[in-house]
């Protein structure tokens, strides 16, 4: 690693999931020279690779089938030679990804940033200038560089440093003590996203997102599964009556729940078996037998080998996060953090934004994030949203406010699409009547909270809602005629 050809640049980012990748290209646009390292061989980090993508497209392949084999007949639409090739299903999902990861490479080409694959490594900032820099902003007078090694697959280091220094290395999933991934029997949500046939029994240990999508999706496919939840619901920290109404969906499309039991260990005696051993609500020994066990109890920030220590990077957490100030920089002046390696959700999303928001104020402008808009998705069917306050934390915070809620089983294009559970619920300050949150559950969710979330973020009304013109018919309708609810005015409401 010779220092004298080390290449200079105005910005470093380590990680290229969706919020490294951002940042570089944010940061790019605004005239920096930059530079991403990351250590897959594609580009788009765990969301991509092997997280929000393949699972979504799992999820709709999966979808498909089971209305196909279970809905069809309602329709008109009769099959009766219906089957599954599971190849095809991963080849497709494995298309969507690569389609997706090229475009990312395509956009670092078209910004001009410079792509280094391997791993990233912070060292000590010693004495010089910052140069390197094109842009003013870039670095402040007088300021070190940052030095950061990067280390190929082949073991082969280059030395490159940087003015400004973005850490978002993403996370990764969560291992128990007493049931670690062997990748074949115990397995996180990597490997469960590419089984190559069918498990007769799942057993999903954890109730939330990633267990509750993956376990839909084998269950649809066939599989027997079984969810193990040591919490009394499922969907820790969501609205409690919108997990309950998850939940019992769920149920009947064959997910059956254990709640309130805890996980004590494994006997992997059996070859093609595992039991795992739990204990009950009361206290009762229970056992659960399966041909997989998916671990789906979280993901950790992965804070690991990127030389913070060496560094000066202060972390919060036990050591499990970086600490970072409200303009994302760390304890070390020019070295910023985002996305799941830092504090907040661990939402793809929202280290997107977080990344704009670094990368403009290391240009000197106001970047920003509005934590209150960001808003939180499950995609199971019905799909589930939320943002802003849930009902059960306004209770908490005793904060007077109105609700309006309104089931789509009396909205048309809703019974028109065979998809008529859920329901959406807004809430509002009783005073202001300014909209505080709001969870939906029902088709699509995912698309319908977006209306929402543009309202919190320009600080409107429940009233901006119910006076605006929504096309019918659509599902859009119960969005507004929830928002009507709030003043007691539904019109299409019991």
């Amino acid at each position: 690693m010779s220092k004298s050809n080390t290449k200079t640049f105005d910005v470093i980012v380590i990680g290229a999931g969706p919020g490294g990748y951002v940042a570089a290209i944010r940061a790019a646009q605004l005239g920096m020279k930059t530079a991403i390292i990351e250590k897959r061989n594609t580009l788009g980090g765990t969301c991509l690779n092997i997280g929000c993508i393949p699972s979504k497209a799992l999820l709709d392949s999966s979808e498909f089938f089971a209305r196909a084999k279970h809905e069809g007949s309602e329709h008109g639409v009769v099959s009766r030679e219906l089957s599954l090739d599971l190849a095809a299903m991963q080849k497709r999902k494995d298309g969507v990804v690569e389609k997706l990861v090229s475009g990312v490479s395509t956009l670092m080409k078209k910004n001009k940033i410079t792509v280094f694959n391997g791993t990233g490594r912070l060292e000590q900032a010693g004495g010089g200038s910052s140069g390197g820099g094109s842009n003013g902003n870039a670095g402040g007078a007088g300021t070190p560089p940052h030095p950061v090694v990067v280390t190929a697959e082949n073991g082969e280091e280059t030395r490159i440093e940087g003015a400004h220094v973005v850490i978002a290395s993403g996370s990764v999933p969560q291992e128990l003590p007493f049931l670690p991934f062997d990748g074949e029997r115990i397995v996180s949500s990597t490997e469960a996203l590419a089984f190559d046939t069918v498990p007769k029994k799942l057993l999903v240990v954890g109730a939330g997102a990633i267990g509750l999508e993956l376990g839909s999706v084998w269950a649809r496919l066939g599989a027997e599964v079984d969810v193990i939840e040591i919490l009394p619901e499922i969907l820790s920290g969501w609205d409690s009556a919108t997990a309950k109404a998850l939940r019992r969906e769920l149920s009947k499309q064959g997910l059956t729940f254990n709640l309130e039991t805890k996980v004590t260990g494994v006997d992997m005696s059996k070859k093609k078996q595992v039991t795992l051993e739990a204990e009950s609500k009361d206290g009762a020994a229970v056992k659960f037998e399966g041909d997989k066990v998916l671990v789906a109890v979280g993901r950790r920030p992965y804070a690991e080998n990127l030389g913070l220590e060496t560094a000066g990077i202060e972390m919060e957490e036990n050591g499990r996060r970086i600490n970072i100030d409200e303009h994302f920089e760390t304890s070390v002046p020019g070295v910023y953090a985002i996305g799941d390696v830092v504090r907040g959700a661990m939402l793809a999303h929202k280290a997107e934004d977080e990344g704009v928001a670094v990368a403009e104020i290391i240009a000197g402008k106001p970047g920003h994030v509005n934590y209150d808009a960001v808003p939180n998705v499950v995609y199971t069917w019905p799909e589930v949203a939320a943002v802003g306050r849930s009902e059960d934390e306004l209770k908490e915070e005793e904060h007077s406010y109105r609700k309006g809620q309104f089931p789509f089983a009396a909205n048309g294009r809703a019974l028109g699409m065979g998809a008529p559970a859920g329901f959406v619920k807004i809430m509002a300050d009783s005073k202001t009547d300014r909209v505080l949150g709001a969870t939906i559950v029902g088709p699509y969710a995912s698309d319908l909270i977006s209306e929402i979330v543009t309202v919190i973020e320009f600080g409107g009304s429940s009233e901006d809602i119910a006076r605006t013109v929504h096309a019918h018919p659509t599902l859009p309708e119960a969005v507004r005629e929830a928002a009507l609810a709030v003043d007691k005015r539904s019109i299409h409401g019991a």
